[in-house]
């Protein structure tokens, strides 16, 4: 049988592109009578921080998102999600030379916004795939989406000789915006953004060949690291303890996909870490025992971007394709999430 390759990745933005300090002001103007003074300080204080200095957001005008009603986000996430993630996908296509007869399979998926029929639906439709195209959703894995998605994707390829799967992460995080005197909210303001990336996986030796996945899950943390429901929208729940436990799980889990497959640290020519914040960052790299140009891919993607979550890890696993890697080189692509979950990927460049 042949190797599995996840033969290309491309991503797709929205529009709006807004600076740190520009969100910051928008939304101190918007928020100052209706948050008490300590949590406009945070706000003030938690945008300002460099590590990111731009997002993207699926809107034209940023006050839509604010006190927005349940049923028009819900058709915003529908529209937003379905047209970034066909864009995505189209642009996965066109670099791998496919056309929709050609794909076998979708996989889809996303945990800031749930609709039934799912996303998948839409974007087959969009992509004029045959009906009989088998298609899956996969909700609720968070930021560490994007790997369960290529195990199922590679799965799924193993079954059918020849056959492409398309496989694609999409998350308009915006459509999760809320705000009240809840440093968890404060920070996922500051942080996320919307994106879509999508990757072609099949048996032909091009792009990365799949090696080896594993993942990881540790429900002691389910409260620390979630999506809660309150008033019939989502709420992000984050913990000041997140850096340390997701430091410790995620390297457990690296070191464990390394000894599996009889490698050390020092084979991995580049990683493509997900960026869960600054802390978390710097937990992860102090765990693993990486030197801080290990984190260049991460740090640039979190910076021009911020943390799209599940498509995130893919920006940056292109980001150091499309800058060149010798043929044979090894990756980790490391990313992590709700739950708490932990996915690892190793790969080979093609």
């Amino acid at each position: 049988m042949k190797n599995i390759h996840m033969g290309c990745v491309a991503s797709a933005l929205p529009e709006l592109e807004l600076e740190q300090a520009a969100a910051s002001a928008f939304l101190k103007n918007h928020y100052a009578g209706r948050l008490r003074p300590g949590t406009i300080k945070l706000m003030e204080r938690v945008f300002s921080h460099p590590s990111i200095k731009t997002r993207r957001f699926a809107v034209t005008d940023p006050a839509a998102i604010l006190d927005e009603d349940p049923d028009k986000r819900a058709a915003r996430f529908t529209a937003e999600a379905t047209g970034l993630g066909t864009k995505a996908a189209l642009g996965a296509m066109a670099k791998a030379g496919l056309k929709p007869g050609d794909i076998s399979a979708l996989v889809v998926n996303t945990c800031t916004g749930y609709i039934c029929p799912g996303v998948s639906t839409y974007i087959a439709e969009n992509l004029g795939l045959h009906r009989g195209t088998r298609a899956f959703d996969l909700v609720g894995s968070g930021c560490g989406g994007a790997i369960p998605n290529l195990q199922l994707a590679a799965s799924l390829a193993k079954e059918r000789p020849g056959s492409a799967v398309l496989g694609v992460s999409v998350e308009i995080c915006s459509c999760t915006f809320e705000m009240g005197d809840d440093a968890s909210l404060i920070v996922s303001n500051a942080l996320f953004g919307d994106g879509a990336a999508a990757s072609v996986v099949w048996d032909r030796p091009a792009g990365f060949e799949v090696v080896d996945s594993l993942s990881r899950f540790a429900p002691q943390y389910r409260e620390d690291i979630r999506f809660v429901h309150k008033g019939g929208r989502l709420h992000n729940q984050l913990s000041a303890a997140l850096p340390g436990y997701a430091a410790e799980e995620a390297g457990a889990l690296v070191e464990e996909l390394l000894k599996k497959n009889g490698l050390e640290k020092k084979d991995i020519f580049r990683w493509a870490i997900h960026p869960g914040g600054e802390n978390v960052i710097k937990g992860v790299k102090e765990r693993l025992g990486l030197d801080e140009e290990a984190m260049k891919y991460t740090r640039r993607v979190l910076s021009n971007l911020g943390n799209m979550s599940s498509p995130t890890v893919l920006f940056i696993l292109d980001e150091m394709d499309k800058e060149g890697l010798p043929p044979g080189a090894l990756l980790v692509m490391l990313a992590f999430g709700a739950g708490f979950s932990a996915h690892a990927a190793l790969l080979r460049k093609a």
